[in-house]
């Protein structure tokens, strides 16, 4: 009986420790530590379990480019862009309506809803693949037919190459929620500046 007395004592001293190590030290390694246990905390348990709750494996993406930006307020990045739009028959009025009419900022956080049956509507925003492309795009439906979408991000004077025919097996999600700019520790931390 003694004996496994003193091995929980030892386990719980060790516990008490590691845990002081951890949450009250203020030493290098520790703090090496703790950053290297949140990353594989949010990779491998909170980013897996956003992915299942909102039906995708990208739940969250932050904008790179600036390519949705509109720099400023909606009536004069129409007055910039709106020509595209009116020369495609899409007026300025249901422009308006779309959600996120007002862009997306480059270290914007955005939260994505996927859905493998949805049919997606002309003004939502998308995230989808590109093959060949390291990294998802992030942009608007302007068109679309029975089989594919077709995008154009709200910055850009056009169309991309593979905008014209965004099949529906490369969609990702749709935009559902915007976080501004706290992805800029991340474009930061990696140099992803355009």
């Amino acid at each position: 009986m003694m004996k496994k007395i003193k091995i929980k004592k030892k386990e719980d001293n060790a516990f008490k420790k590691i845990w002081d190590f951890l949450w009250n030290s203020n030493s290098i390694l520790s703090w090496i530590i703790d950053f290297i246990l949140i990353f594989l905390l949010v990779k491998f348990v909170i980013f897996p379990l956003f992915g299942l709750m909102l039906g995708t494996s990208l739940p969250f993406v932050i904008i790179e480019s600036g390519s949705m930006e509109h720099q400023g307020n909606f009536d004069a990045w129409f007055g910039l862009h709106g020509g595209w739009y009116l020369d495609k028959n899409i007026s300025k009025e249901t422009v308006y309506s779309w959600d996120f009419n007002n862009g997306l900022d480059m270290g914007d956080i955005v939260v994505v809803k996927g859905n493998k049956n949805q049919d997606y509507e002309i003004g939502d925003i998308i995230i989808f693949s590109v093959p060949k492309q390291p990294t998802p795009i992030i942009h608007r439906i302007i068109g679309k037919t029975e089989h594919y979408y077709s995008t154009k991000g709200d910055h850009n004077d056009g169309q991309n190459y593979y905008e014209g025919m965004v099949f529906k097996e490369q969609v990702i999600g749709k935009a559902a929620l915007r976080v501004p700019k706290l992805g800029w520790f991340k474009l930061f931390l990696y140099g992803k500046f355009n």
